[in-house]
């Protein structure tokens, strides 16, 4: 499938899944989610946000480090919130994360590593924000804990594909070399890994408890023991490529979960809604960044960082 196609897709299948909720629930648990935001709660999600934005900036500067192409904590920082603005405010959820490889691998001079360094950060924080919602699914009452055997045996095969399929290549394949490399450098090698794995459980606890946040402030009642498995499995959907600027699944998944816990779907497409608004405002900072970026681009004589490409390797 061609990137247009691909990238049309993505929208098309957001559209329709919002779609599809709108004609079921209609727009009046929508309304009710914006409606409901207050100052309060926006300041609140803005200080939450910081926090995860700083702990997802650190564990990319981590990653980039061990792949030889650094960035500084208050640089990383600044492309961290300009990417969130980006993926909030722009279809596809992903244009914000190409951006700041981009950008990155441009100050340093080698786009391939810096985008590399990207794609493993984020599935660093992917692969914890799954370990820790299974593992909250099987301590805490939830909705789907009957179906918990179901859930965990997808995710062994997943597993099991990726391993396969990584078998499959032969052992001098130039991709399975890299891949070996860049796990080995970028999230293993000088203690890298727990580094990455404690700032990404930082991340994953400040989206949840905005989330939880957003649940309440849509009037949300329930204990946050049985809220918390709906939170962290509404957040999972969220990696679903198909959505626009990150609504879609989030709402429809939101629906489903909310109305088997007898909280109606509604509810759940409130909450959802009041979270995707609040995520927005919170990343506002990022469209300043952005301007500020595109002013001192316009100056002449701005100096661009070099990097070697083996320097910071484990």
């Amino acid at each position: 499938m061609s990137r247009r196609a691909w990238a049309w897709l993505r929208l098309v299948g957001g559209a329709a899944i919002l779609g599809v909720i709108v004609w079921r629930v209609g727009t009046g648990p929508v309304i009710d989610g914006i409606r409901t935001i207050s100052t309060a709660s926006v300041v609140a999600a803005v200080a939450l946000t910081a926090v995860t934005t700083v702990a997802a900036a650190y564990r990319w500067s981590v990653v980039a480090d061990g792949l030889g192409v650094r960035i500084g904590l208050r640089p990383a920082i600044a492309a961290y919130y300009r990417s969130q603005f980006l993926n909030t405010a722009l279809p596809g959820g992903v244009l914000g994360d190409a951006h700041r490889a981009v950008r990155h691998g441009q100050d340093v001079c080698d786009v391939n590593h810096a985008a590399r360094a990207v794609v493993w950060e984020r599935c660093a924080g992917q692969a914890v924000q799954v370990v820790l919602a299974l593992a909250v699914l099987v301590l805490a009452p939830s909705p789907v804990h009957g179906d918990l055997p179901l859930v965990l045996g997808f995710v062994a095969l997943a597993a099991a594909a990726v391993v396969a399929a990584g078998r499959l290549l032969p052992r001098s394949s130039r991709v399975l070399r890299a891949v070996r490399a860049d796990v080995r450098n970028g999230l293993v090698a000088q203690g890298r890994w727990v580094r990455i794995g404690a700032s990404s459980v930082v991340v994953v606890a400040g989206h949840t408890a905005t989330f939880v946040l957003a649940a309440r402030v849509a009037g949300v009642d329930l204990s946050l023991v049985r809220l918390l498995p709906l939170a962290m499995l509404v957040l999972l959907a969220m990696a679903v490529p198909i959505n626009i600027g990150g609504w879609g699944p989030r709402e429809g998944v939101a629906a489903w979960l909310f109305g088997a816990a007898g909280l109606g779907a509604g509810l759940g497409v409130a909450s959802a809604t009041a979270y995707g608004v609040l995520v927005l405002l919170a990343s506002l900072p990022g469209a300043v960044v952005l301007i500020v970026h595109r002013r001192h681009k316009d100056r002449p004589g701005r100096p661009v960082a070099r990097v070697p490409v083996g320097a910071g390797r484990g």
